[in-house]
């Protein structure tokens, strides 16, 4: 029987995860305040405060700042204030919509980004959904079965914190996700459809330990599976409520 195991948000794109006991889901949503904000560098057009969807280059993220991968995050719905914790770090809190706050955490998390890199400059509220991966409103649902393959491929245990997923599934066959595509699946009472297959990106090479490179992930897929796929993306179709241990059915 495939179970509910873990439900996470990412307030801040690339900056930290926050883990759920439930949620509560809208149609062409995505979890809510996940990718709220994201944070321009210096190398992109992106100025602060509220901003239309942009290409995840124009932000910093663990792909090209590994030391992103070890943040953990903590954001009040009804404060609207965020809690940050690194290793390297001292805690953070602060209001992301106050302007002396914002620049207070961005010069908080230039301390970790790498020299060679843009610098990070501001941060944005993004209007609509959220500032994900793609323009469209997905959550993501990745399965312990399929990382316990790829963990065996590698000969380590691996977090599932490298995924930076919403919604991970107990009791499912390993890669089996990646046959749900064009299918409706019930989880809890929501029902998504599972529209494409997440392709994978440096980030996920990263110990979410120490912000440290050290499992070449995309290498992995694509020598033992042909691809650098890992989980799927799917669109909201009805509304309802996600908890831990809710069952799971392909419709």
């Amino acid at each position: 029987m495939r179970t509910v195991s873990a439900l996470f948000r990412h307030p801040i794109k690339g900056h930290g995860r926050q883990e759920l006991a439930h949620v509560d889901l809208q149609p062409g949503q995505v979890f809510p305040y996940d990718r709220r904000w994201a944070v321009a560098h210096d190398a992109s057009n992106i100025a602060a405060g509220p901003q239309d969807w942009a290409h995840c280059l124009n932000f910093s993220r663990g792909a090209k700042a590994p030391a992103l991968m070890a943040m953990t995050a903590d954001f009040d719905d009804e404060s609207g204030n965020i809690s940050l914790s690194h290793p390297d770090l001292p805690a953070i809190a602060f209001d992301p919509d106050d302007p002396k706050d914002a620049a207070r955490f961005i010069a908080w998390v230039q301390q970790i980004m790498p020299e060679n890199r843009a610098k990070s400059n501001a941060l944005v509220r993004a209007n609509g959904y959220g500032m994900t991966d793609q323009k469209h409103p997905y959550v993501s649902i990745n399965t312990s079965a399929s990382l316990s393959d790829l963990g065996q491929k590698a000969g380590t245990d691996m977090s599932m914190h490298r995924f930076r997923g919403n919604i991970w599934l107990d009791g499912a066959q390993p890669w089996e996700e990646l046959d749900w595509i064009g299918k409706t699946i019930r989880i809890g009472n929501v029902i998504v459809k599972v529209e494409a297959p997440i392709k994978r990106c440096l980030a996920t090479t990263v110990d979410t330990e120490t912000g440290v490179r050290n499992v070449d992930t995309l290498e992995l897929l694509q020598q033992h599976w042909g691809h650098k796929n890992f989980g799927v993306f799917a669109a909201v179709i009805k509304a309802g409520n996600i908890n831990l241990n809710d069952t799971v059915e392909v419709l």
